[in-house]
């Protein structure tokens, strides 16, 4: 939740907005209070939407639809008036994470779990259509998960079966990757009740298998295969498949009926579990308990709803920080705050929670007494605006007041690196945002990015641009070609050179100014020694040793020598660089009695070739390698013989660490973080750190940046950054991870 702003209004048709709970294109979301003390969820339409006579229709329309709509599953609408000068629509306040932000954090739900929330759903969109209604945006992030069911909310786009769509004649209408192919071909006169059972296809097949089934990406791509190609549900469940792959048929006369979809997930001869009836009492016993521990904590944040409190003005739409505030007075990482706030703040969390558990009905106050769900909460906010009104210095004014320090970024964002230069800006740009919309700072951030795309030219470029700007620190590059380019100069002007995602091998030139914030690959070998030691204990272990993979094949092969798993013994067969052919190497090794093989290369194409010869001979031992062949091409050209394979890898699980980092990320890119985006974000904070430490005034010099980080301890969202000397000095857990391959994926085993 995000305080007030002056912006805001004090008063909605007699309700009183009491914080921001998030904002997009139609208008802002409030969380408010009736005048007789229950909490709803309330939307105030754009002013630009409101002067559109056509906007006006619809939704005067739409608002007389859905108030008459009914169900256990769906929010009902308590107050709206659509011929006030603001349009405005109340519904009730469900606590409750999104089911995107649950899938994204722990993966596929279990069988029976998606069983009870698709029949569920199912049920709330037969109700939808017995009204006469199309939802037509039917996806992930529209449906809350609550301890006693799912809801469907958002009618926001919906309209009633049958009539003309108050929208451009050929515009698409839903979310890619979430709509039918009545819908990707902007067809508003075909799209109908099988169209929302299409859309309910795509969310099941999602929650089954933690994957799309018409894949993820450029949007464009997404809408060809929704319309031209078949879904891929090779993640969904036997037991599943049939009925998901039926309300995807391309031809909606073929897709089976809501109801029928809800009749037939709760079919006694298949299902596992009872399904709670309209007289069973309805609990949340159908989710996992990792899920049902997020939804209680998230409802404890929900309901801290302080006393209305309105921050200075700040345009429409700038409203991007990481998830809530810490709490006024609440001791984060980065200090303590006031504790007399921190008392207000208690004051107001028992007041809200009180109000909240007697205005609601007697079954709701029971799910709100055992921890309800939090609404998953995301505003939008920056600091970059400032930077920019400032000039490019490094310490500028803000228009508060405060010094704003600079931090330049580059990396290849276009070239071969580019996933990992856009994921590391991006979680970047989020710390920067995140420090700007905490209460009680001294300094603010400002972020200068520059595409060095790879390139020595371009990056010696960029280094000069920022030295001669006065960054405090600068952040990458993520090659090695750029790093050597720009460690002269950054050296020359003492600014700091942190090191996300690159090792410091060959860097020499830089020195002192360096800050390496990841493990060496030297250390790669220690997840798959201890995995071959403790977990999957062998005798003998092969090393493919791929002689083209430059620097780290040596060193991995090296380390497997010398620390041997399991102390057995390991047989190091070589694959010359200009050979694509691993067979000879693959028989000798299993020849040799090879009960696991660690491929050394960093060449994910080759990696799938060694893979092929692999499952070709028959072998079904354990199969390593590095996070260098961690990649989609390696499990696309391993044609199947890339599952189970392990990697180390020096980065964790995007999709596993604080969850306000998820919701945030996803609400700001519109999908899951990249790889190093959380450490990318951890790396500001350091920074953030040191600034801090310097006292964060304007007189701050890189120097004095750089050196202050050489004796540093920050404990980040991905891992701690201890620096001794200036040398990163990872803890015995926090060094490297281990990863599997499943299903077109990797997911984290641990560390």
């Amino acid at each position: 939740m995000r305080a007030l702003t002056a912006d805001d209004p004090e008063d909605v048709g007699g309700l009183q907005p009491l914080a921001r709970l998030g904002a997009g294109g139609m208008g802002v979301v409030y969380l408010a209070r009736t005048a007789g003390g229950a909490l709803v969820a309330l939307k105030v339409i754009r002013a630009e939407h409101a002067a559109d006579p056509a906007f006006r229709a619809r939704f005067r329309r739409e608002v007389a639809a859905v108030r008459g709509l009914t169900g256990p599953w769906l929010v009902p609408v308590v107050a709206a008036d659509p011929e006030a000068r603001t349009p405005w629509l109340a519904t009730e306040f469900v606590p409750g994470p999104g089911l995107s932000e649950v899938i994204d954090g722990h993966g596929a739900l279990p069988l029976a779990a998606v069983r009870t929330l698709g029949s569920r759903l199912a049920d709330a969109l037969a109700a939808v259509h017995a009204a006469g209604l199309v939802h037509r945006d039917v996806k992930p992030g529209n449906v809350l998960l609550a301890l006693d069911g799912p809801r469907l909310i958002d009618f926001g786009i919906a309209h009633t079966a049958g009539a003309t769509a108050l929208t451009a004649p050929d515009a698409v209408v839903g979310t890619p990757g979430f709509l039918s192919p009545e819908q990707a071909r902007a067809r508003a006169e075909e799209v109908g009740p099988p169209s929302d059972v299409f859309a309910l296809g795509c969310v099941l097949a999602h929650a089954a298998g933690a994957r799309r089934p018409f894949g993820a990406g450029n949007a464009a791509g997404v809408l060809f295969r929704t319309v031209h190609e078949e879904p891929d549900l090779a993640e969904v469940p036997a037991e599943l498949r049939a009925l998901i792959g039926a309300c995807l048929a391309k031809d909606p006369g073929l897709r089976p009926t809501a109801a029928r979809v809800a009749a037939a997930l709760r079919d006694p001869r298949t299902r596992p579990v009872r399904h709670g009836g309209p007289g069973e009492e309805r609990t949340g016993n159908h989710l996992p308990p990792a899920v049902l521990r997020m939804v209680a904590e998230r409802s404890a944040r929900a309901l801290d709803v302080p006393a209305p409190r309105r921050t200075p003005g700040r345009p429409a739409g700038d409203h991007t920080a990481l998830g809530p505030p810490p709490p006024h007075g609440s001791r984060t990482r980065e200090g303590a705050g006031a504790p007399e706030a921190a008392e207000a703040a208690a004051a107001g969390e028992s007041r809200t929670v009180r109000e909240l558990r007697d205005a609601l009905p007697p079954n709701r106050r029971r799910v709100l007494l055992m921890g309800g769900a939090a609404a998953a909460v995301v505003a939008v906010g920056g600091g970059i605006t400032a930077y920019l009104a400032a000039g490019r210095r490094s310490a500028g004014g803000s228009g508060d007041g405060l010094p704003v320090h600079t931090l330049g970024f580059q990396a290849d964002m276009t070239g071969d690196q580019r996933a990992e230069g856009v994921a590391q800006e991006r979680g970047a740009r989020l710390a920067v945002e995140r420090h700007n919309a905490r209460t009680g700072i001294t300094f603010r951030l400002a972020l200068d990015t520059v595409d060095d795309r790879g390139d020595a030219t371009r990056a010696e470029r960029a280094a000069r641009r920022f030295t001669e700007a006065g960054v405090c620190a600068v952040l990458g590059p993520v090659t090695e070609t750029a790093a050597r380019a720009a460690a002269p100069v950054h050296r020359a002007a003492g600014t700091a050179m942190v090191l996300v995602s690159l090792d410091d091998t060959g860097l020499e030139s830089a020195g002192r100014i360096l800050r390496v914030t990841r493990a060496p690959e030297s250390r790669l070998a220690i997840p798959l020694v201890s995995y071959l030691s403790e977990d999957r204990p062998v005798d003998r272990t092969a090393v493919i040793d791929d002689r083209a993979a430059g620097p780290s094949g040596p060193s991995l092969t090296s380390a497997l020598t010398r620390a041997r798993p399991n102390e057995g013994a390991t047989d190091v067969r070589s694959v010359a660089a200009d050979s694509d052919d691993f067979r000879p190497a693959v028989r000798a090794a299993l020849d040799g009695g090879a009960q696991a093989v660690v491929f050394s290369g960093t060449s994910s194409e080759r990696a799938a070739r060694c893979a092929r010869a692999l499952d070709e001979a028959g072998f079904t031992g354990p199969r390593l390698g590095t996070w260098h062949i961690m990649r989609p091409d390696f499990l696309r050209q391993a044609e199947g013989a890339g599952r189970d394979w392990l990697f180390a890898a020096p980065f964790t699980d995007p999709g596993g660490v604080s969850r306000d980092f998820r919701a945030a990320y996803r609400a700001k890119y519109g999908s899951g973080p990249g790889r190093w985006a959380p450490e990318a974000y951890d790396a500001v904070g350091l920074v953030a750190r040191a600034l801090t430490a310097l006292g964060g005034t304007a007189d701050v010099t890189p120097p004095a940046v750089a050196q202050r980080l050489s004796g540093i301890t920050h404990r980040g969202i991905a891992k701690t950054l201890t620096f001794a000397d200036g040398t990163f000095t990872p803890g015995p857990d926090e060094s490297c991870f281990l990863f599997e391959a499943r299903g077109n994926t990797f997911r984290l085993l641990g560390r």
